[in-house]
């Protein structure tokens, strides 16, 4: 009984909820951080396998591309997929003792990713809540950002530690919620609005990715997967439809090169797509109240 109640007395709650001087320590270092950043944005899905990542990556390179400066953090501690749709790899390097240097994908764009603190990257991250709140923290206040117009914040699938976590530390983060058209992904979608909701997190909008299937001979498009899902989820909850994203043999061919589409040479309908939902996302954040808050504290 005695051990129990000495380990108590360590517990921050019996002592009014006192940060330990290391906290209050990161928590002004993420400040700053933040401080030099004008938009974050939380790219989130209710599911595994709608693309979030896809989305991210390209939402990411397209900014860069008309000229704002970015940088792409990858959250996902388990299943980093940021590393291979970029074509990055190696560690990170370190500046000042244990500042982390992005990974610079070019004049415009830094990239973070668990995979790139790893020297096996086939290796297991076998971790559990803390160790991944801590982690997630870190790759902001322990990473030499600068100054960037957005950061574009890749997360697992669901509402877990790494979602909460991120809404935390990161609350005027403006969140994209991507989804396909079927009602399994919508289902699990409309309980990743609730999630978001009850954090009283930002919503900017919803995207719908695989929409549809364009025909590489014929460019003729097919309802592979239906069509309209997220538009009409949108719209029952008031929410910015960003756009909608076709499957497109080229996000293919791009992703196993390690290249987002919207870098390719070559027109292509997700291309084109995807160059619009950068637009959207800029225009929604521009005119975003809760950015507007911030921006002008």
């Amino acid at each position: 009984m005695s051990d129990k109640q000495d380990s108590c007395k360590t517990c921050p709650s019996q002592a009014g909820g006192k940060k330990s001087p290391v906290r209050s320590v990161q928590d002004e270092l993420i400040s700053s951080t933040l401080g030099r950043i004008k938009y974050k944005i939380f790219v989130m899905s209710g599911k595994g396998g709608v693309g979030k990542s896809s989305i991210a990556v390209n939402l990411a390179a397209a900014l860069a591309v008309k000229g704002r400066k970015v940088g792409l953090l990858d959250v996902d501690i388990h299943g980093p997929s940021v590393p291979h749709l970029m074509g990055i790899k190696g560690l990170l390097d370190v500046d000042r003792g244990k500042i982390l240097k992005p990974k610079k994908y070019n004049e415009n764009l830094y990239v973070v990713s668990m995979e790139s603190l790893l020297q096996d990257p086939d290796q297991a991250v076998l971790w559990k809540g803390p160790m991944k709140t801590s982690a997630i923290r870190q790759f902001v206040s322990d990473v030499a950002w600068g100054d960037l117009d957005y950061l574009i914040i890749d997360s697992p699938p669901g509402t877990g530690d790494e979602p909460m976590t991120v809404l935390k530390t990161i609350p005027d983060a403006l969140c994209v919620v991507v989804t396909t058209p079927q009602e399994i992904s919508l289902a699990d979608v409309r309980k990743a609005i609730n999630f978001l909701q009850y954090a009283k997190a930002n919503i900017l909008g919803i995207v719908e990715n695989m929409s549809g299937f364009i025909c590489p001979h014929c460019q003729g498009e097919v309802s592979l997967f239906k069509k309209g899902g997220g538009r009409d989820l949108a719209e029952k909850y008031g929410l910015t439809f960003l756009g909608a994203i076709p499957l497109d043999p080229a996000s293919v061919v791009a992703g196993d090169l390690g290249r987002p589409v919207v870098l390719i040479d070559e027109s292509s309908p997700a291309k084109e797509a995807l160059i619009n939902l950068a637009h959207a996302v800029e225009d929604a954040a521009m005119n975003s109240l809760e950015a507007v808050a911030t921006l002008h504290k």
